[in-house]
């Protein structure tokens, strides 16, 4: 134990991460998922939260006054290292393209054959030019000044939980959307493939086999943890590393 600790006491759990030289995992900064929030090999604990935008100019003049208020609102009480991040890729067209696909194969008129066939072509040649999507996410740390009620794993987790809560109150008075996903690690593992990897996750997926595997060791969803339902008072889950 060092001064510091000695003086302030430890302010973040100790952190167990193995891995094999030369991995993946040896270059990431990333040493586990646990619990809804992802744990950096420095000792962070950051919390993602997806937001659904709005048009602010589609919106009326009250609207727009009524968004600036409550969002300058919930600035005042946000985490002090709130982040905004924005993920853009080219828009996933595959599963449009393969519907219109079936409409081709099984429409009868000629004419509307060739409709069908041109817009594919058309949508296929903006996606691979112009067409993006976005993601947006708030982004934060657990610091010394949220004060967990003690320095463990499940108590930070709980305290950004409450960061979350705060953040789908204030937003949703902003008329914005925040997304929650029922398996908390498994949209945080999907999402920083996606970060990490934007080409190769657009043609090659996470396996099915890894979500499976998450959620039935790993995976921690919201309710269970954080909302007093069965498996909230359940032991501490086995190190995970990635």
């Amino acid at each position: 134990m060092n001064l510091k600790e000695l003086i302030f006491g430890k302010t973040t759990p100790d952190l167990k991460v193995s891995q094999y030289h030369g991995s993946t995992q040896k270059w990431l900064p990333v040493a586990d998922i646990q619990k809804g929030v992802v744990i950096t090999k420095d000792s962070r604990f950051v919390k993602f939260v997806e937001v659904l935008p709005v048009n602010f100019y589609l919106l009326s003049p009250l609207e727009q006054q009524n968004l600036i208020h409550y969002f300058r609102s919930y600035l005042k009480v946000a985490p002090d290292t709130l982040q905004i991040l924005v993920v853009t890729q080219k828009a996933d067209i595959e599963s449009y393209v393969r519907r219109m696909r079936d409409f081709y194969d099984s429409e009868p008129v000629e004419g509307c054959r060739e409709l069908i066939a041109d817009n594919i072509r058309e949508v296929t040649r903006l996606a691979a030019s112009e067409a993006v999507t976005r993601r947006f996410f708030l982004v934060f740390r657990y610091d010394a000044g949220m004060k967990a009620r003690e320095q463990s794993v499940e108590a930070i987790a709980q305290r950004l939980w409450e960061e979350e809560q705060n953040a789908r109150r204030y937003l949703g008075m902003c008329g914005l959307e925040v997304l929650s996903s029922e398996y908390a690690d498994n949209f945080l593992l999907e999402t920083l493939n996606g970060c990490i990897s934007k080409k190769t996750s657009r043609r090659q997926k996470l396996s099915p086999d890894i979500f499976a595997a998450v959620s039935k060791v790993y995976g921690a969803a919201n309710d269970e943890l954080f909302a007093g339902g069965e498996g909230a008072d359940e032991a501490p889950l086995p190190d995970q590393s990635l």
